[in-house]
């Protein structure tokens, strides 16, 4: 995939977008994407010099955050809606991979994991809402997994829950939210980043026997953020490589 040279049609010009998770893996390569496409980006991670690193490579402006601390998300946001003059795109891109089986995870583990992955989404989300709601066409687009459409690998059932709980929000936030706001998710299979690292399965399992590159990710994210995908909304997009029907 790296000898395709992204083509640039401003799709998202004018846009204001938060971006979480974008200091690196797929949430980096959605805000290098969207910036190539005209959107003005608010980057939020925790990692706060990698941050900083990519928003200055794209000219987007850095606002570090645990997304797990629901009052830091608050302001966050709204610095970063001050500093956009508005908002009316998220994408959640922050999260964190997890192995261990059932009677092994302490539940302080288990809470981390359905505090970052699920209670993160959340609170971006909400945080986001006053601005959406006064936006013309606004979108939120999360980003669960395919072990949420099909939790089948044993040793991951912290992180299946927390990304089939975002499945489930998505379509909640889609139907509260409409007609405003559209809301939908991106369900990868297991994608080249450095948070696949301890956990790269057998390719075998997926139907293009291969792992994802990151922009494959953001491409699907960048098309449901744009007026192409005008019609859909409570949507769960598998992004896997066929592994949840494979």
């Amino acid at each position: 995939m790296s000898d395709y040279e992204e083509p640039r049609t401003e799709r998202l010009k004018g846009r204001r977008i938060i971006i979480t998770g974008a200091a690196s893996g797929i949430g980096k390569s959605t805000a290098q994407l969207f910036a190539r496409e005209g959107a003005a980006v608010g980057l939020l991670d925790r990692d706060k010099e990698k941050l900083h690193e990519a928003a200055e490579e794209i000219g987007g402006a850095a606002f570090p955050v645990d997304i797990t601390d629901d009052e830091a998300v608050a302001r966050a946001v709204s610095e970063a809606a001050a500093a956009l003059s508005g908002i009316d795109g998220v994408v959640n891109a922050a999260g964190i991979m997890f192995r261990g089986h059932a009677a092994d995870v302490p539940a302080q583990d288990w809470r981390r994991v359905i505090d970052i992955n699920l209670t993160g989404t959340y609170n971006v989300v909400r945080s986001c809402i006053p601005w959406l709601l006064q936006e013309a066409s606004p979108t939120v687009v999360t980003i669960a997994s395919a072990a949420g459409l099909l939790p089948n690998s044993p040793g991951y059932t912290a992180y299946a829950a927390s990304k089939g709980g975002v499945i489930a929000l998505t379509k909640a936030l889609a139907a509260e939210l409409a007609p405003t706001v559209r809301v939908n998710t991106v369900c990868p299979g297991m994608v080249d980043t450095a948070m696949a690292d301890g956990h790269r399965g057998n390719v075998g399992n997926y139907a293009l026997n291969r792992l994802a590159d990151p922009i494959e990710i953001a491409r699907a994210i960048l098309f449901l953020s744009t007026p192409e995908s005008s019609y859909i909304t409570g949507s769960a997009l598998a992004t896997d490589g066929g592994r949840s029907f494979h």
